[in-house]
């Protein structure tokens, strides 16, 4: 049975997610958002691929991402290339057995990453040291570096060329704005590719 307190929890939770996902109408926001897009664009353009990865609901949120651009958001498209680093189970267990976790990203952008590529590193956080280990690593090869973070990601926000920082300090409040950037930004590289 729903009780009268289940309900304004729940009224709460909605209402925090609305707040945060509205702070994401800032200019400086919006702004941020726009360049991501556009650094996917120049990448994808030039037969670059785009390469995402995270831990945790990050991971899953990575795969979802690079789902909706393989497949498609909303236009009718040719399919383009993304991949999550975070769907290879034998990658990721070999490399953390062999390598240590810290170089689970790593490892797989040596591997497939080239010039010209975006990568988008996703930590709630901002402070996972797999994410920002892959973050120097994409720098290092030539690769366009975007983050997804919360409002205390600022070790992964000075370490990318674009960061789209969720206002929220709150796990799940993150993770849903996570998932409207990305749609935005899909929806804005769709846009320009169709």
């Amino acid at each position: 049975m729903v009780t009268v307190e289940a309900e304004a929890v729940a009224a709460a939770a909605i209402r925090d997610c609305i707040a945060s996902q509205e702070r994401l109408l800032e200019e400086e926001r919006l702004r941020s958002l726009v360049e991501a897009a556009r650094l996917i664009v120049e990448s994808l353009s030039h037969g670059g691929k785009l390469l995402l990865f995270g831990n945790g609901g990050s991971a899953s949120d990575a795969a979802h991402i690079a789902a909706d651009f393989v497949g498609r958001l909303q236009r009718e498209r040719r399919a383009l290339p993304a991949l999550s680093l975070c769907a290879n189970d034998s990658a990721i267990t070999a490399i953390a057995n062999d390598f240590g976790f810290e170089h689970v990203f790593v490892r797989q952008l040596e591997a497939l990453g080239n010039r010209g590529d975006a990568a988008v590193a996703i930590s709630t956080s901002g402070r996972s040291a797999n994410v920002l280990a892959g973050v120097s690593a994409a720098r290092d090869l030539g690769l366009a570096t975007i983050g997804l973070t919360g409002a205390n990601g600022a070790e992964l926000a000075a370490a990318v060329d674009v960061c789209l920082s969720v206002p929220a300090t709150n796990t799940a409040r993150i993770q849903e704005g996570h998932i409207l950037v990305a749609h935005v930004l899909c929806e804005l590289v769709e846009r320009q590719l169709a």
